[in-house]
């Protein structure tokens, strides 16, 4: 019979530094957080044997709304993740998730798709499972207990998170761990723009996969090129910040979806489907002429498509070189870019509300008056975070500047994860 967790268990190497950290509270802390997790899967479903899976939530550090159409990214993994206690089961999945009162529940006898799971877990579940039998890997039943930390409409893809845990779910019991993260990713955007039918890219769920600081390439999506970055923030005394403005992007997908639909009327107008098929000399060149034939805004969108996929090759190279000081005026000027050209702030059918304004407007001038440090939107923007590269000496003070400013704003002080979704082995 499977016992709880306690704290002496906690030693294997995917549970110190590569994904909490190796201090003497962080182990404490995880001890207690798998010790309740699998209390809960015991009470829910008795007690048997068990197995751990953990899947990061992700930041974007460079390439605001580019990979879409086909263009560079880099993100990371960071160090609040999605966690499961699993057993398998026969061919239902029964997943309960913190916070919710009722069990997510699939037979897998039915993969088809069924319009009306449309924006439910349970679609995601299906969809996920499907794309696993039409890729002919392997699938079956499990019962679950998860929680995560990783706050929904936060911009640090919980949706991502979840959807590679069940993939992971799915690999290790049934895949012996074979598929390769990256087509965990895959296959969880497939779920999300398939059956969950909400129109996303793949970097959440390829840097909730992979792990660590990574370039990603999407010009060809099937294939796209995905390389480790070799840097610590830390080193360079900084701290990697969220600002959680309290929204939430529950109701905002016309928002995110108008973004790639008029970046890619930039590409038809120049006979191609992605902006990356483009030139930016190109679009110069015609920007006069098809400026009658769709809207401002979709021009704008476009400008700031090839600006910012150039702004990542420069911030790739500039990290490669550890010039850190080029590193963070290139994402002050990627946060500008979204601002003015993108126009991912706040929701044109509410503009009396800007959260993601102010704080990026009262950050700027903290970090104005510090003379270091950059700031810009993150994630699909709207709502929910932007995120601030700040000196360690100056976090105290920040805090207590933006408490000021908002007392609704979380200032969350994240880190890196150099392990991206994976079993967690207890001994």
């Amino acid at each position: 019979m499977q016992t709880l967790i306690s704290e002496n268990q906690l030693t294997h190497p995917k549970l110190l530094k590569d994904l909490y950290g190796n201090s003497k509270k962080n182990v404490s802390y995880q001890s207690n957080r798998y010790e309740k997790l699998t209390k809960r899967f015991f009470d829910l479903y008795g007690s048997m044997p068990v197995r751990y899976f953990s899947t990061p939530g992700r930041t974007e550090i460079s390439g605001n709304h580019t990979d879409h159409n086909h263009g560079k990214v880099i993100a990371a993994s960071i160090n609040l993740d999605s966690i499961a206690c699993v057993a398998k089961a026969n061919s239902v999945v029964k997943i309960f998730s913190e916070g919710y009162e009722r069990p997510f529940i699939v037979d897998l006898d039915n993969l088809n798709l069924i319009d009306t799971e449309a924006g439910t877990t349970n679609a995601l579940i299906r969809g996920i499972a499907s794309s696993f039998d039409q890729k002919g890997f392997n699938v079956g039943g499990f019962s679950a207990y998860i929680v995560s930390d990783v706050l929904q409409g936060s911009g640090l893809s919980s949706s991502a998170s979840i959807e590679v845990l069940i993939g992971t779910i799915f690999n290790y019991l049934y895949n012996k761990g074979r598929i390769p993260p990256e087509e965990i990713a895959k296959i969880g955007q497939y779920a999300e723009n398939v059956y969950f039918k909400k129109p996303c890219g793949l970097m959440d769920q390829m840097a909730c996969a992979v792990g660590g600081i990574i370039s990603i390439d999407f010009y060809n999506p099937d294939d796209p090129v995905t390389n480790k970055i070799n840097f610590e923030f830390e080193e360079k005394n900084y701290s990697l910040v969220f600002i959680h403005t309290g929204g939430s992007h529950i109701n905002l997908t016309d928002d995110y979806a108008a973004i790639p639909k008029e970046m890619k009327k930039v590409a038809v107008e120049l006979g191609k489907k992605y902006c990356a098929e483009i030139e930016y000399k190109d679009f110069l060149d015609n920007v006069g002429s098809i400026r009658n034939k769709i809207s401002d805004r979709s021009i704008l969108r476009g400008y700031h498509f090839f600006k910012e996929n150039e702004r990542v090759k420069n911030q790739i190279n500039a990290l490669s070189k550890n010039d850190f000081r080029k590193f963070l005026s290139l994402v002050n000027e990627s946060g500008n870019s979204s601002f003015k050209y993108l126009q991912n702030i706040y929701s044109s059918n509410d503009p009396h509300y800007q959260p993601l304004s102010i704080a990026l407007a009262f950050t700027e001038d903290f970090i104005s008056q510090k003379g270091q440090g950059a700031c810009r939107v993150h994630g699909g923007g709207f709502e929910g975070t932007i995120q601030v590269f700040l000196e360690n000496k100056f976090m105290d003070e920040f805090i207590n500047y933006i408490s000021r400013v908002s007392n609704v704003f979380k200032v969350l002080n994240l880190s890196i994860r150099q392990t991206g979704t994976s079993e967690v082995i207890i001994n």
